[in-house]
């Protein structure tokens, strides 16, 4: 497959804005996470780190919610949509252009967004 047909491929692939339903973050994961790491620190005996992890699950607990969980996954994927469509622009430009090394550049900054793009949707 060649550069250009794969530049344009990019190009017209629409951006999808659903999220897959499994493997994303719940409250219960980010207390776990939370716990495994104080239990580290306090089997460390590193006070401070104990104190800072106390306070972060005592903070989750109060705070977390799946939908405020929910509303940052759509705020992160929303982001990554529009780098990947202002790094889709700046590939045309230089595309019209004819400018080989602002290609290549804009080609590597747009596979960056996509990949950006994927992993927010994993989550």
């Amino acid at each position: 497959m060649s550069k250009t047909l794969l530049v344009a491929l990019l190009l017209a692939m629409p951006v999808q804005a659903q999220t897959p339903a499994g493997g994303q973050e719940t409250c219960a994961d980010k207390e776990q996470r939370i716990t495994e790491r104080l239990q580290q620190a306090e089997a460390a005996d590193n006070q401070q780190q104990v104190r800072g992890l106390s306070k972060a699950l005592q903070e989750m607990r109060a705070n977390c919610s799946e939908a405020g969980l929910a509303a940052e996954r759509g705020q992160r994927i929303g982001e990554s949509e529009a780098e990947v469509e202002e790094r889709r622009d700046e590939l045309a430009e230089a595309i019209r252009k004819g400018d080989q090394e602002k290609i290549d550049k804009r080609e590597g900054k747009l596979a960056e967004a996509l990949k950006e793009l994927g992993e927010a949707r994993a989550e």
